[in-house]
């Protein structure tokens, strides 16, 4: 079995605008080496290119409220979140989403990634809130493979190591035998995508394994099974960030999920990034 070895690399908070190549070299620069697998988070990445929404400005439709005050709160508080074996807190929460900002959410899900996408409870196909502040949620890429290449050539140009770059959400990849599934669109070849909150429910009921999903890989040639392996040591090093969740993120500041302000997320350690490394036996 390959051994691996992993490192979060502490960044700061990386805000619209950011030069994040600029930002993972100079942290990288004293810690990388050819062979490593740089692991990047994809919010981080989405931020820094101003590929954010604010939900404060949407005006949510009848289908959206709908959703908010019937299908989460009772579907997912009482039924598929038992189902699904949530945490009692968790399932509270969900009883009781807010309708106003719920709503708004819903309706940004439907516009950006359609019905069967927005009957996730959260993080409905890719777009997430958490690690950001007041209203607003982050988009995924759409161009993730373009990305990873950039950062893999930028790094061999300015530091000159040779690394493999893979790009990961938090969003799970569940696995049955040798089959890899997802409800995150536009995963890494290998990977299938299955839209639609009943892929969340199959591998939540059924207790099948389960890792972040990576999303684009760059510089190296890798098989989903392996960049699934890396992608869950990154994920276990690097830690939840601000909170797990947008309702975890306000309670760790003590303040209305959308009163969380950049300066408070800007106070916190942020570590986007890890190396992770073949174990030399």
């Amino acid at each position: 079995m390959t051994k691996y070895r992993a490192l979060a690399v502490k960044t700061g908070f990386w805000k619209p605008g950011e030069n994040y190549l600029n930002r993972i070299t100079a942290a990288i620069k004293t810690k990388v080496d050819d062979g490593d697998f740089l692991v990047i988070s994809e919010k981080a990445i989405s931020t820094a290119l101003g590929r954010i929404l604010d939900e404060s400005t949407v005006q949510p439709s009848l289908n959206a409220k709908l959703l908010s005050r019937l299908w989460m709160r009772v579907a997912w508080g009482y039924f598929l979140g038992v189902l699904c074996r949530f945490g009692q807190r968790l399932q509270h929460r969900l009883r009781e989403y807010p309708l106003e900002t719920g709503s708004r959410h819903k309706q940004v899900a439907l516009e950006h990634a359609g019905v069967l996408q927005s009957l996730m409870f959260g993080s409905e196909g890719g777009i997430d809130g958490s690690n950001l502040p007041y209203s607003y949620v982050s988009l995924p890429l759409s161009d993730a493979s373009e990305v990873a290449e950039k950062i893999q050539r930028h790094v061999l140009r300015t530091l000159g190591k040779r690394v493999c770059v893979v790009i990961v959400d938090t969003d799970k990849t569940y696995t049955f035998s040798n089959f890899h599934f997802t409800p995150r669109p536009r995963p890494m070849k290998g990977i299938h995508f299955a839209p639609g909150f009943t892929t969340y429910i199959i591998g939540r009921t059924f207790r099948l394994k389960r890792s972040s999903t990576p999303l684009a890989v760059a510089g190296c040639r890798l098989q989903a099974t392996e960049a699934l392996k890396i992608a869950n040591i990154a994920d276990r090093v690097r830690g939840p960030g601000s909170g797990a969740t947008v309702w975890d993120m306000a309670a760790r500041f003590n303040v209305p999920v959308t009163d969380v302000s950049w300066e408070m997320l800007a106070r916190l350690e942020h570590r986007p990034i890890v190396l992770v490394r073949l174990k030399q036996e």
